[in-house]
């Protein structure tokens, strides 16, 4: 029996010209079908065909906007070659950006939680009362949702 290394990508993504305040509406049958599309049209049947096997958007946060994608190994750097390509997903404009490739969830879990950390401390400058950063805090280092995908 053969083992298979996986890839896991951590992306963002940016809705058109805007990138803080909104709660991006997004369901990952329609990143993963957006991402197919790009690989079908950069690398033909034979970027699709290697991507196919273990191919999955595994994770979108909706507030966050942060999504996790995996992939074989190998064949990840055909997927990461054509996210910066995708303008568009579910006809709404949108930039995408790799934050992280990692080996192993776990380490994705950790960047995620480091990361979003940072973004809370980044938006605690604005606010005033304790009551608004406690709420904050809570929608930001909610992170339930990627602990049920392992």
């Amino acid at each position: 029996m053969v083992r298979h290394k996986n890839r896991y990508m951590i992306i963002e993504i940016n809705q058109g010209a805007k990138k803080d305040s909104y709660a991006l509406q997004l369901k990952p049958p329609s990143l993963h079908y957006s991402i197919m599309s790009m690989v079908q049209q950069l690398h033909g049947d034979f970027g699709v065909a290697a991507i196919m096997a273990g191919f999955t958007a595994k994770y979108c946060n909706e507030k966050t906007r942060i999504a996790i994608i995996r992939c074989r190994h190998g064949p990840h750097r055909l997927v990461a070659s054509s996210l910066p390509c995708i303008k568009f997903i579910e006809n709404k404009p949108v930039n995408i950006n790799t934050l992280y490739i990692g080996a192993t969830i776990k380490h994705c879990f950790k960047f995620i939680k480091n990361y979003q950390q940072r973004k809370f401390e980044e938006y605690c400058v604005g606010l005033k009362n304790d009551e608004e950063k406690e709420a904050l805090k809570k929608a930001l280092m909610n992170l339930d949702p990627i602990l049920s995908i392992h």
